[in-house]
Protein backbone atom coordinates (compact mmCIF):
# COMPACT_ATOMS: atom_id res chain seq x y z
CA UNK A 1 0.00 0.00 0.00
CA UNK A 2 2.67 2.86 0.91
CA UNK A 3 4.40 1.64 -1.92
CA UNK A 4 1.35 2.63 -4.28
CA UNK A 5 1.13 5.89 -2.42
CA UNK A 6 4.61 6.72 -3.14
CA UNK A 7 4.05 5.33 -7.28
CA UNK A 8 1.03 7.96 -7.26
CA UNK A 9 2.84 10.56 -5.54
CA UNK A 10 5.32 10.46 -8.13
CA UNK A 11 3.15 10.15 -11.02
CA UNK A 12 1.48 13.48 -9.39
CA UNK A 13 4.58 14.80 -9.27
CA UNK A 14 5.77 14.41 -13.08
CA UNK A 15 1.99 16.18 -13.77
CA UNK A 16 3.28 19.22 -15.43
CA UNK A 17 2.19 22.48 -14.21
CA UNK A 18 -0.81 24.35 -15.41
CA UNK A 19 1.36 27.40 -16.25
CA UNK A 20 2.79 25.43 -18.58
CA UNK A 21 0.38 24.71 -20.22
CA UNK A 22 -1.22 28.08 -21.35
CA UNK A 23 0.67 31.24 -22.92
CA UNK A 24 3.52 33.02 -21.42
CA UNK A 25 2.49 35.34 -19.13
CA UNK A 26 4.11 38.62 -21.62
CA UNK A 27 1.09 36.95 -23.93
CA UNK A 28 -1.30 36.88 -21.92
CA UNK A 29 -0.23 40.66 -20.62
CA UNK A 30 -0.50 41.82 -24.18
CA UNK A 31 -3.31 40.29 -25.16
CA UNK A 32 -5.31 41.79 -22.19
CA UNK A 33 -3.94 45.28 -22.55
CA UNK A 34 -4.39 45.48 -26.17
CA UNK A 35 -8.49 44.47 -25.38
CA UNK A 36 -8.46 46.70 -22.39
CA UNK A 37 -6.67 49.59 -24.62
CA UNK A 38 -9.26 48.89 -27.78
CA UNK A 39 -12.56 48.99 -25.08
CA UNK A 40 -11.19 52.17 -23.56
CA UNK A 41 -10.52 54.04 -26.94
CA UNK A 42 -13.95 53.05 -28.62
CA UNK A 43 -16.30 52.53 -25.62
CA UNK A 44 -15.25 54.08 -23.14
CA UNK A 45 -13.98 57.09 -24.34
CA UNK A 46 -16.84 58.06 -26.50
CA UNK A 47 -19.15 57.19 -23.37
CA UNK A 48 -17.60 59.94 -21.14
CA UNK A 49 -17.29 62.14 -24.09
CA UNK A 50 -20.90 62.24 -24.90
CA UNK A 51 -21.67 62.90 -21.08
CA UNK A 52 -18.96 65.12 -20.87
CA UNK A 53 -20.46 67.20 -23.69
CA UNK A 54 -23.68 66.69 -22.42
CA UNK A 55 -22.61 68.30 -19.43
CA UNK A 56 -20.31 71.11 -20.84
CA UNK A 57 -22.76 74.13 -20.25
CA UNK A 58 -24.13 73.07 -16.62
CA UNK A 59 -27.32 71.10 -15.43
CA UNK A 60 -29.70 73.91 -16.10
CA UNK A 61 -28.74 73.80 -19.93
CA UNK A 62 -28.65 70.05 -19.89
CA UNK A 63 -32.18 69.77 -18.59
CA UNK A 64 -33.68 71.98 -20.96
CA UNK A 65 -32.24 70.16 -23.32
CA UNK A 66 -33.58 66.78 -22.55
CA UNK A 67 -37.04 68.56 -21.53
CA UNK A 68 -37.72 70.32 -24.60
CA UNK A 69 -40.90 69.53 -26.38
CA UNK A 70 -39.52 67.96 -29.75
CA UNK A 71 -36.77 66.08 -27.51
CA UNK A 72 -39.71 64.46 -25.29
CA UNK A 73 -41.98 63.65 -28.16
CA UNK A 74 -38.91 62.27 -30.02
CA UNK A 75 -38.26 60.07 -26.65
CA UNK A 76 -42.10 58.99 -26.61
CA UNK A 77 -42.33 57.90 -30.24
CA UNK A 78 -39.11 56.08 -29.99
CA UNK A 79 -40.84 54.30 -26.97
CA UNK A 80 -43.95 53.81 -28.80
CA UNK A 81 -41.88 51.86 -31.79
CA UNK A 82 -40.31 50.10 -29.45
CA UNK A 83 -43.55 48.72 -27.86
CA UNK A 84 -45.08 48.07 -30.80
CA UNK A 85 -41.76 46.32 -32.51
CA UNK A 86 -41.15 43.99 -29.59
CA UNK A 87 -44.13 42.66 -28.92
CA UNK A 88 -44.70 41.69 -32.65
CA UNK A 89 -40.94 40.02 -32.86
CA UNK A 90 -42.42 38.27 -29.65
CA UNK A 91 -45.28 36.65 -31.82
CA UNK A 92 -43.68 36.01 -35.12
CA UNK A 93 -39.98 35.23 -33.28
CA UNK A 94 -41.79 32.53 -30.72
CA UNK A 95 -43.88 31.20 -33.70
CA UNK A 96 -40.93 31.10 -36.55
CA UNK A 97 -38.60 29.25 -33.49
CA UNK A 98 -41.35 26.68 -32.47
CA UNK A 99 -41.97 25.80 -36.30
CA UNK A 100 -38.30 25.73 -37.37
CA UNK A 101 -37.11 23.94 -34.16
CA UNK A 102 -39.94 21.36 -33.51
CA UNK A 103 -41.28 20.59 -37.01
CA UNK A 104 -39.98 19.59 -40.56
CA UNK A 105 -41.95 21.06 -43.70
CA UNK A 106 -40.66 21.98 -47.19
CA UNK A 107 -39.46 25.41 -47.20
CA UNK A 108 -38.11 25.13 -43.64
CA UNK A 109 -34.28 26.29 -44.86
CA UNK A 110 -35.82 29.13 -46.88
CA UNK A 111 -37.54 30.22 -44.21
CA UNK A 112 -34.42 30.45 -41.97
CA UNK A 113 -32.92 32.07 -44.59
CA UNK A 114 -35.20 34.97 -44.46
CA UNK A 115 -35.02 35.23 -41.06
CA UNK A 116 -31.21 36.64 -41.32
CA UNK A 117 -32.55 38.91 -44.05
CA UNK A 118 -32.35 42.07 -41.53
CA UNK A 119 -28.96 41.27 -41.25
CA UNK A 120 -27.91 41.28 -44.85
CA UNK A 121 -29.63 44.06 -46.13
CA UNK A 122 -28.63 47.51 -45.01
CA UNK A 123 -30.97 49.33 -42.86
CA UNK A 124 -31.23 52.18 -45.62
CA UNK A 125 -32.62 49.49 -48.55
CA UNK A 126 -35.16 48.16 -46.11
CA UNK A 127 -36.62 51.69 -45.53
CA UNK A 128 -36.21 52.65 -49.46
CA UNK A 129 -38.05 49.06 -49.95
CA UNK A 130 -41.18 50.58 -47.91
CA UNK A 131 -40.90 53.84 -49.47
CA UNK A 132 -41.30 52.11 -52.40
CA UNK A 133 -44.47 49.95 -51.37
CA UNK A 134 -46.15 52.81 -49.56
CA UNK A 135 -44.97 55.44 -51.42
CA UNK A 136 -47.22 58.26 -53.33
CA UNK A 137 -45.88 56.49 -56.50
CA UNK A 138 -45.06 53.45 -54.89
CA UNK A 139 -46.63 50.12 -55.54
CA UNK A 140 -49.52 50.14 -52.72
CA UNK A 141 -49.22 54.20 -52.46
CA UNK A 142 -52.97 54.49 -54.76
CA UNK A 143 -54.84 52.36 -52.77
CA UNK A 144 -53.04 53.76 -49.38
CA UNK A 145 -54.08 57.58 -50.94
CA UNK A 146 -57.76 56.39 -51.38
CA UNK A 147 -58.41 55.44 -47.91
CA UNK A 148 -56.63 57.89 -46.39
CA UNK A 149 -53.84 56.18 -45.18
CA UNK A 150 -50.68 57.57 -44.26
CA UNK A 151 -47.83 55.07 -43.80
CA UNK A 152 -44.71 57.03 -45.05
CA UNK A 153 -43.64 60.01 -43.03
CA UNK A 154 -45.75 58.79 -39.98
CA UNK A 155 -45.93 56.87 -37.27
CA UNK A 156 -46.72 53.31 -38.91
CA UNK A 157 -43.98 53.39 -41.54
CA UNK A 158 -41.53 54.29 -38.37
CA UNK A 159 -42.98 51.34 -36.87
CA UNK A 160 -42.93 48.89 -39.63
CA UNK A 161 -39.35 49.79 -40.67
CA UNK A 162 -38.49 49.58 -37.10
CA UNK A 163 -40.51 45.82 -36.83
CA UNK A 164 -38.93 44.98 -39.97
CA UNK A 165 -34.90 45.67 -38.78
CA UNK A 166 -35.25 43.89 -35.55
CA UNK A 167 -37.39 40.61 -36.31
CA UNK A 168 -34.76 38.31 -36.24
CA UNK A 169 -33.31 38.59 -32.76
CA UNK A 170 -35.56 36.76 -30.88
CA UNK A 171 -36.30 33.64 -32.90
CA UNK A 172 -32.36 33.76 -33.31
CA UNK A 173 -31.96 33.39 -29.32
CA UNK A 174 -35.12 31.04 -29.34
CA UNK A 175 -33.85 28.32 -31.91
CA UNK A 176 -31.02 26.92 -30.87
CA UNK A 177 -33.13 26.76 -27.15
CA UNK A 178 -35.79 25.23 -28.81
CA UNK A 179 -33.29 22.36 -30.76
CA UNK A 180 -31.91 21.83 -27.68
CA UNK A 181 -34.56 20.95 -25.86
CA UNK A 182 -35.88 18.24 -28.21
CA UNK A 183 -39.58 17.54 -29.10
CA UNK A 184 -39.42 14.63 -26.21
CA UNK A 185 -41.26 16.75 -23.22
CA UNK A 186 -44.12 17.94 -25.64
CA UNK A 187 -44.78 14.94 -26.57
CA UNK A 188 -45.14 13.44 -23.00
CA UNK A 189 -47.38 16.51 -22.60
CA UNK A 190 -49.75 15.25 -25.06
CA UNK A 191 -49.75 11.86 -24.03
CA UNK A 192 -51.20 12.73 -20.67
CA UNK A 193 -53.93 15.04 -22.45
CA UNK A 194 -52.39 18.35 -22.39
CA UNK A 195 -53.61 20.50 -24.91
CA UNK A 196 -51.66 22.33 -27.41
CA UNK A 197 -51.79 25.58 -25.32
CA UNK A 198 -51.12 23.75 -21.77
CA UNK A 199 -48.06 22.04 -23.31
CA UNK A 200 -46.82 25.69 -24.98
CA UNK A 201 -47.26 27.61 -21.70
CA UNK A 202 -46.43 24.56 -19.11
CA UNK A 203 -43.57 22.59 -21.24
CA UNK A 204 -41.76 25.24 -23.92
CA UNK A 205 -42.56 28.44 -22.51
CA UNK A 206 -40.32 27.54 -18.90
CA UNK A 207 -38.00 25.70 -21.36
CA UNK A 208 -37.19 28.94 -23.67
CA UNK A 209 -38.17 31.75 -21.15
CA UNK A 210 -34.46 33.27 -20.59
CA UNK A 211 -33.48 32.53 -23.87
CA UNK A 212 -36.49 33.96 -25.15
CA UNK A 213 -35.86 37.59 -22.92
CA UNK A 214 -32.42 37.64 -23.86
CA UNK A 215 -33.87 37.89 -27.52
CA UNK A 216 -36.18 40.17 -26.30
CA UNK A 217 -33.52 42.42 -24.67
CA UNK A 218 -31.88 42.46 -28.03
CA UNK A 219 -34.44 43.24 -30.01
CA UNK A 220 -35.89 45.99 -27.95
CA UNK A 221 -31.79 47.62 -28.07
CA UNK A 222 -32.19 47.27 -31.81
CA UNK A 223 -35.26 48.88 -31.94
CA UNK A 224 -34.36 51.80 -30.17
CA UNK A 225 -31.23 53.01 -31.59
CA UNK A 226 -32.45 52.21 -35.00
CA UNK A 227 -31.36 55.30 -37.35
CA UNK A 228 -31.34 54.47 -40.82
CA UNK A 229 -34.17 52.66 -41.65
CA UNK A 230 -36.42 54.88 -39.84
CA UNK A 231 -34.57 57.61 -41.45
CA UNK A 232 -35.59 56.92 -44.77
CA UNK A 233 -39.66 56.76 -43.99
CA UNK A 234 -39.94 59.33 -41.37
CA UNK A 235 -39.55 62.89 -43.41
CA UNK A 236 -37.68 63.94 -40.66
CA UNK A 237 -40.36 66.09 -39.36
CA UNK A 238 -40.02 67.82 -35.77
CA UNK A 239 -42.03 67.02 -33.26
CA UNK A 240 -43.77 64.40 -35.27
CA UNK A 241 -41.82 61.94 -37.21
CA UNK A 242 -38.26 62.37 -35.33
CA UNK A 243 -37.13 59.12 -33.20
CA UNK A 244 -33.99 60.13 -30.43
CA UNK A 245 -31.58 58.90 -32.89
CA UNK A 246 -33.31 61.44 -35.94
CA UNK A 247 -33.35 64.22 -33.56
CA UNK A 248 -29.85 63.50 -32.23
CA UNK A 249 -29.30 64.51 -36.20
CA UNK A 250 -31.28 67.11 -36.85
CA UNK A 251 -29.93 69.27 -33.60
CA UNK A 252 -26.07 68.38 -34.61
CA UNK A 253 -26.52 69.34 -38.23
CA UNK A 254 -27.89 72.56 -36.63
CA UNK A 255 -25.01 73.61 -34.75
CA UNK A 256 -26.94 72.46 -31.17
CA UNK A 257 -23.82 70.42 -30.16
CA UNK A 258 -24.93 70.79 -25.97
CA UNK A 259 -28.09 69.94 -27.11
CA UNK A 260 -27.69 66.99 -29.61
CA UNK A 261 -25.46 64.85 -26.81
CA UNK A 262 -27.91 65.87 -24.10
CA UNK A 263 -30.48 63.83 -25.87
CA UNK A 264 -27.68 61.59 -27.38
CA UNK A 265 -26.97 60.82 -23.47
CA UNK A 266 -30.96 59.72 -22.85
CA UNK A 267 -29.84 56.54 -25.62
CA UNK A 268 -26.99 56.15 -23.72
CA UNK A 269 -29.04 55.62 -20.39
CA UNK A 270 -31.35 53.35 -22.05
CA UNK A 271 -28.55 51.22 -23.71
CA UNK A 272 -26.79 50.97 -20.09
CA UNK A 273 -29.84 49.92 -18.63
CA UNK A 274 -30.91 47.54 -21.31
CA UNK A 275 -26.88 46.14 -21.43
CA UNK A 276 -28.06 45.78 -17.23
CA UNK A 277 -30.51 43.68 -17.86
CA UNK A 278 -28.62 41.90 -20.59
CA UNK A 279 -25.93 41.25 -17.83
CA UNK A 280 -28.26 40.17 -15.58
CA UNK A 281 -29.87 37.64 -17.91
CA UNK A 282 -26.57 36.29 -18.58
CA UNK A 283 -25.86 35.49 -15.13
CA UNK A 284 -28.85 33.86 -14.73
CA UNK A 285 -28.33 31.54 -17.76
CA UNK A 286 -25.04 30.75 -16.63
CA UNK A 287 -26.37 29.61 -13.06
CA UNK A 288 -29.55 28.33 -14.87
CA UNK A 289 -26.32 25.82 -16.90
CA UNK A 290 -24.50 25.06 -13.96
CA UNK A 291 -27.22 23.50 -11.33
CA UNK A 292 -28.52 21.30 -14.85
CA UNK A 293 -24.90 20.08 -15.24
CA UNK A 294 -24.52 19.52 -11.72
CA UNK A 295 -26.78 16.94 -11.09
CA UNK A 296 -25.52 15.33 -14.37
CA UNK A 297 -21.94 14.86 -13.24
CA UNK A 298 -22.72 13.78 -9.84
CA UNK A 299 -25.08 10.63 -11.38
Amino acid sequence: MAGFVSSHRGHASHRPDRAHLTEPRYVRWSLTAGALLFLGLFLLLPLVTVFAEALAEGWEAYRTAIFEPDAVSALLLTLTAAAIAVPANLVFGVCAGWAIAKFDFPGKSLLTTFIDLPFAVSPVISGMVFLLLFGRQGFLGPWVAAHDIKVVFAIPGIVLATVFVSFPFVAREIIPVMETSGTQEEEAARVLGASGLQTFFRVTLPNIKWGLLYGIILCNARAMGEFGAVSVVSGKIRGQTNTLPLHVEVLYGEYMTQAAFAVASLLTFLALITLVVKTLVERHLGASASQDVAPAVAA
